[in-house]
């Protein structure tokens, strides 16, 4: 939760909506992304006294990344970053993401 303004800050172009789990629920998060004009798809902990709304089809889909994201680090390469080059990686990251979603 620390350091999401700083990944914020560096994101290039303009959000529209920011997907995340309930451990990034707080009331800075929510206003510097409505300052930055990103709608926060963000559900409330449960010990908030009022409910946040949210999104709730969107935040739903959430799974499909993380599910992509588990499929990738199955490949041992991707898991456990041996590349020391970001262009490397990346390159590992498209080779196992056609060989795990083509086949």
């Amino acid at each position: 939760m620390t350091a999401a303004p700083d990944v914020l800050a560096a994101t290039p172009g303009h959000l529209r909506r920011l997907v995340a789990d309930r451990g990034y629920d707080a009331d800075a998060l929510r206003r510097d992304l409505r300052a930055m004009g990103t709608k926060p798809v963000i559900p409330g902990r449960r010990c908030r006294k009022r409910p946040i709304r949210h999104d709730k089809r969107r935040y739903r889909d959430r799974w499909r990344i993380e599910a992509a994201i588990c499929r990738l680090k199955d490949f041992r390469r991707i898991g456990t970053r041996y590349d020391k080059l970001a262009a490397n990686f990346d390159s590992a990251v498209a080779i196992a993401a056609i060989v795990a979603f083509w086949c």
